[in-house]
């Protein structure tokens, strides 16, 4: 990095790559927005670069600022780690901001607890989640990410990995349909009923197909729709059938969605959830305090197998 920056300056410059607007910055800093401003402008002397430039109503990074966002977020990790950016084992004197990657249908079951966890114990503490996108491991490497919450294994030895909790689909219906107030659920019911399928790459097939293909049986499945969230909205609808993780339709149900959800009839495998992080973070305290969090989030009665 150039000459005449600080650590101070560093952190000005990942508020500003996660927000992307100077007042944003300056709130998640709890600077005022002319100090903001004035650090802006050092920044772009110090680094000859303009770092945040006006696009429409908003600022958009420069290509200089997008490829050092990762480096700049590894020194102020590292920074934390030696305990000069003034972290210490008081969760509430902690100032970070995290991002965390999560499977959409995660997100109403932990995020709730994990935040209110923030709230009582670490207020200077921000969560940015993120929806899932390409599932490998260099957002984790290169600091775009900080934890990586869903289905995945155990890939690289510079990955560190835990899993959480296991979770199978269901069957979710409206509570007040013929199969909302069934006792349970049939292969011929379930391949009665048109299926609406979650999934962001737009699938029709998957392993609830192959289960049925073995039993030479097939379901019909009416749609396709890009999240967990919408897929149970529309099981709402009578004589639909929409497969949900169960933590999700357990959620739901708690929470008074007037939902139902049955077991599945045929054996579809089980999924591991696990939370991912890069080995430069694993003995980082707020880091390992929001893992922790996040475990504790995990709903302690999931659905049985």
């Amino acid at each position: 990095m150039a000459d005449g920056l600080d650590l101070n300056l560093l952190r000005v410059f990942d508020a500003l790559m996660q927000t992307g607007s100077v007042t944003g910055a300056a709130e998640r800093l709890r600077l005022s927005t002319p100090a903001t401003s004035r650090a802006l402008a050092r920044l772009r002397r110090s680094m000859g670069d303009e770092i945040m430039v006006r696009a429409g109503r908003g600022l958009v990074p420069t290509p200089f600022a997008q490829g050092a966002a990762g480096k700049v977020r590894r020194l102020i990790e590292d920074a934390a780690q030696l305990g000069v950016d003034g972290q210490g084992s008081d969760p509430a004197s902690w100032q970070r901001m995290f991002t965390v990657r999560i499977n959409d249908s995660l997100v109403p079951v932990l995020t709730p607890a994990v935040l209110a966890s923030t709230r009582a114990e670490a207020p200077g503490i921000s969560v940015r989640f993120v929806a899932e996108g390409t599932e490998n491991s260099e957002a984790l490497r290169d600091g775009t990410i900080d934890i990586d919450v869903g289905a995945g294994g155990h890939d690289a030895p510079d990955i560190h990995a835990q899993d959480i909790c296991r979770d199978r689909y269901v069957a979710v219906v409206a509570a007040a349909s013929r199969l909302g107030r069934a006792d349970g659920l049939t292969i011929d019911d379930l391949c009665a009923l048109p299926h609406i399928s979650a999934s962001r790459r737009g699938r029709f097939r998957g392993p609830i197909d192959e289960a049925l293909h073995a039993l030479g049986r097939h379901r019909r499945v009416a749609a396709a729709v890009p999240s967990m969230t919408a897929a149970a909205a529309l099981a709402l609808e009578d004589d639909v059938i929409v497969p949900l993780p169960g933590l999700l339709a357990r959620h739901l149900v708690s929470k008074g969605m007037p939902l139902r959800w049955h077991a599945l009839p045929v054996l579809v495998p089980p999924v591991d959830i696990s939370l991912r992080w890069h080995q430069r973070l694993d003995a980082d305290r707020p880091t390992a305090w929001l893992r922790d969090r996040i475990r504790r989030a995990v709903p302690t009665d999931p659905p049985e197998e």
